[in-house]
């Protein structure tokens, strides 16, 4: 590319606000100070003398609780604005966190966590449907992007922080995370207040409801790919591929870590790519190919017999995912617009990927225990198939007026919906 055509690309690329890059960076630390905490977490419960069922009851909790207060949470975005839910649910994580290093018993732990769970929920979905409130609608995919590699990149560095953070003590690495999100809220807050881009005039704003973009076939499309996703890259990763790696391939634990790294660092390669692409060409299209070559590469993986093989077969699966997670959270953006609050609909895009998750783990436990391991990664990469055939009856949603930009009319098909 000659530095004229070079410049003129350079022209044409929307400028992002300031407050994505905050955003992003808030999304850093919060999956470092998770990663931080994750790996000492059943250790610190073990120490007040609980059984191993119950030490590990105190990572359900906080997921349960994720789960029960995603419908409260888009309830109050849709009443109270986005940043105002944002800034209170990383309180109440930076809070609930630093109390955890003063838990006395093993209950007042769980109680934490517990609430570190409605405050992770409040944050979550606030901060998806932020991050729709800000993103230019011909910039969406790009944002997207960024905002999906802010929690990979912290995923991926916060256990090795973790193991530095623990050698001060259980209780550590729960204050210096607390402590870390509270100037993390302190920053955001301050940065954001008065921002006409996070915060506009409310005389202005509409509600979109459930009711409204549950009509809309790319949102039921996206629904169930997100539900795909859970089951996948939270069910089936965490729960099963580090068991497959040491009972299945005869290797140590630590290479189960890093087989689970290689799925993130194929995941970071090609997310921010696979946005700015979706930009140009459209969701649609790498949604299918991403869910069809992940459904493909899950299935190859649960085959392979060498480390080598299951290595590559990893990266590309996670590579995959990378391809369709970006247009998957941005075609959502488009059907809700940015001019109206859409909290419901993306609490419930969100929740989806945690029924995926905890229902995922589940049936492929059942599935490796009573059949194989190989079985259980065939009937995930069926899953993510059937997510990809979902998208092929799909309208393509990048340059489509949002469900909510004429309240009261009816979608149409002209605006990538149907007809009632």
């Amino acid at each position: 590319m000659s530095s004229e055509a070079q410049c003129q690309a350079d022209t044409d690329k929307p400028k992002l606000p300031r407050e994505v890059w905050l955003l992003v960076s808030a999304n850093v630390v919060v999956a470092l100070g998770y990663g931080v905490v994750a790996p000492v977490l059943p250790q610190y419960a073990r120490h007040f003398g609980v059984s191993i069922s119950a030490a590990t009851f105190v990572i359900t909790a906080f997921a349960i609780m994720r789960l029960v207060a995603a419908p409260p949470a888009g309830w109050l975005v849709q009443r109270l604005g986005e940043r105002r839910v944002y800034i209170s649910g990383l309180i109440i994580v930076a809070l609930s966190t630093a109390a955890c290093a003063f838990a006395h018993t093993y209950w007042q732990l769980l109680l934490f966590r517990s609430l570190g769970g409605l405050g992770s929920a409040m944050f979550t979905v606030s901060s998806l449907g932020l991050m729709i409130r800000i993103s230019p609608p011909d910039a969406r995919g790009r944002v997207a992007g960024l905002f999906s590699t802010g929690f990979l990149v912290g995923s991926v560095g916060g256990p090795v922080l973790g193991s530095l953070t623990a050698g001060f003590g259980l209780a550590a690495p729960f204050a210096i995370y607390g402590a870390a999100l509270l100037v993390a809220a302190a920053v955001i807050f301050f940065s954001l207040k008065g921002s006409a881009v996070t915060a506009p005039d409310d005389a202005e704003q509409t509600s979109v409801s459930v009711r409204e973009v549950l009509r809309h076939r790319a949102y039921r499309a996206a629904l169930f790919s997100n539900f795909a996703t859970g089951w996948a890259a939270f069910g089936l990763r965490i729960a099963l591929v580090p068991l497959f790696v040491v009972e299945g391939l005869g290797r140590s634990a630590g290479v189960a870590g890093l087989a689970l790294a290689t799925f993130a660092i194929g995941n970071v390669s090609v997310v921010i790519p696979s946005g700015y692409l979706s930009d140009r060409i459209g969701r649609r299209k790498l949604l299918i190919a991403g869910l069809t070559v992940s459904a493909v590469a899950t299935i190859a993986v649960g085959f392979t017999t060498s480390l080598p093989a299951f290595l590559i077969a990893a990266y590309v699966t996670g590579a995959a995912t990378g391809v369709f997670v970006s247009p998957q959270q941005a075609s959502v953006a488009d059907v809700v617009g940015n001019k109206s609050r859409g909290g419901t609909p993306v609490a419930l895009f969100q929740m989806m990927a945690d029924f995926g998750s905890i229902f995922g783990s589940m049936v492929v436990g059942q599935v490796a225990q009573l059949a194989s391991y190989s079985a259980a990664f065939l009937v995930s990469g069926v899953v993510l198939l059937l997510a990809a055939v979902g998208w092929a009856f799909a309208p393509e949603t990048r340059g489509t007026d949002p469900v909510g930009h004429t309240p009261g009319r009816p979608l149409g098909p002209e605006a990538g919906g149907e007809v009632p």
